[in-house]
């Protein structure tokens, strides 16, 4: 019997995604490293393509899946959810594999792994492969119906439909399960390389495919940072100048720290915040290789006071923590790993740290508040919240932003909704009064 080597390495990785509650980036790129020699660029697309569709589709694969089999999901091994995982995502979602081999493969992984249970994956598979799943469309319960067909959990769907509607609920779920292109940022300190497809913003670039872009010339250079152009917003509104002191509260990984030094020509002071070394090794580490020296990196919890800079900031971005709902389709396992009882945790988090960063700003200086998600709970109602407690005002960036980002404005706080072409993503920006 022969097991089908790129297969065999999507199934181990989904095995640890799914039992471990791994993230499936880390848990894909150390089984691509260790078995690179053995993998052409061709194996290491389709792994991918595996790994990650099963991880952002596994609530329909589920209900599918369950629909043909008289044992339960949750009663099945882990090795056997898997390879049903594996073997149905390849039949319903991948035209370019034939289903035959689909069925075919996934029963030789099972007589690897888990052999009582031949019968049982061979006959589910073979009854998804006469199947069609219009049914799911014929659901009457819409939030039922919409996680369903867009493997949303239901919570997370019912929020979008409170907050957003129906038909903007779909659009928001179908993008979100896009597989998105790669942004990156032209380093302006730097000439400008020739590189992908220009973007709405003129420091970005597009580029499509799968290409390791750490590895390119461009990147070890320095001219260019992987950043989607959404996420880049929050630097470019804040618009630091040369020569200002600015404060990036929640700094690690480091994309928008970099791009406001950047934005400042490399001229002035930017204290970069984090509460883990590691992370802030990070921003060092894209501040060297971009030749930027106008970055002083701490270990700082942004909710806790630190007198010392009361009233010393031009600017503030503000990037706090969030649910991340907006970058589900980078990270799929996002909305298997949240909870809905989450959300009070982590506003409070948030809102704590915009009340005690508030207090470093400068009379009439500014600052910008984001997160990459979509609830209003940990964007709305936060600043709702603090401009009634705070002498703060919202401030108008509307004709900042560009007319092709997808956004909805409301009290001078933007919404971008997640697009073919961007994340989904919240900024506004408060002006001390």
């Amino acid at each position: 019997m022969r097991i089908d080597f790129a297969r065999n390495i999507a199934l181990k990785s989904l095995y640890e995604i799914n039992t471990k509650r791994a993230y499936s980036n880390i848990v894909l790129d150390k089984f691509i490293n260790e078995n690179r020699e053995k993998l052409s660029k061709i194996d290491i697309n389709f792994i991918s393509e595996l790994v990650y569709g099963v991880v952002t589709w596994k609530l329909t694969l589920e209900y599918i899946i369950q629909k043909y089999s008289k044992t339960k999901i949750k009663k099945m091994s882990d090795w056997v959810k898997n390879i049903l995982y594996l073997g149905s995502y390849q039949i319903i979602f991948l035209d370019k594999v034939p289903k035959s081999a689909a069925v075919n493969e996934s029963v030789n992984l099972c007589k690897k792994y888990n052999f009582k249970s031949v019968g049982l994956v061979n006959a589910i598979l073979r009854k998804i492969e006469k199947s069609d799943y219009e049914e799911i469309s014929n659901i009457t319960n819409s939030i039922t119906r919409i996680s369903l067909k867009y493997s949303m959990p239901e919570w997370i769907v019912k929020k979008f439909y409170e907050e957003y509607g129906e038909k903007e609920t779909v659009n928001i779920c179908q993008n979100l399960n896009l597989r998105p292109n790669i942004s990156v940022r032209l380093n302006k300190l730097k000439d400008k390389v020739e590189i992908g497809e220009k973007g709405i913003l003129d420091d970005f670039r597009t580029i499509t495919g799968t290409k390791n872009i750490t590895k390119t010339k461009e990147y070890m250079e320095g001219n260019i940072t992987i950043q989607d152009e959404v996420a880049g917003l929050s630097s470019f509104i804040l618009a630091p100048k040369e020569d200002e002191t600015v404060l990036d509260a929640c700094s690690a990984p480091g994309g928008k720290t970099t791009y406001l030094a950047e934005l400042m020509h490399n001229k002035g002071k930017i204290i970069a915040w984090d509460i883990y070394e590691e992370r802030l090794k990070q921003v060092d580490q894209n501040a060297r290789r971009l030749g930027i020296n106008i970055i002083q990196t701490e270990i700082h919890d942004a909710t806790k006071l630190n007198e010392e800079y009361i009233n010393k900031f031009d600017k503030i971005l503000l990037d706090v923590p969030c649910l991340g709902l907006g970058v589900i389709r980078r990270k799929p396992d996002i909305k298997w790993n949240r909870q809905e009882s989450d959300i009070k945790e982590i506003a409070t988090i948030q809102f704590n740290i915009l009340k005690t960063c508030s207090k470093y700003l400068k009379k009439n200086g500014v600052l910008v508040y984001s997160t990459c998600s979509m609830l209003k709970e940990e964007n709305d109602e936060i600043i709702g919240r603090f401009i009634k407690e705070e002498n703060f005002e919202t401030v108008n960036i509307d004709k900042q932003i560009p007319n092709e980002f997808s956004k909805i404005t409301t009290n001078n706080m933007v919404q971008f909704l997640p697009s073919q072409k961007h994340d989904g993503f919240f900024i506004t920006m408060l002006k001390k009064i």
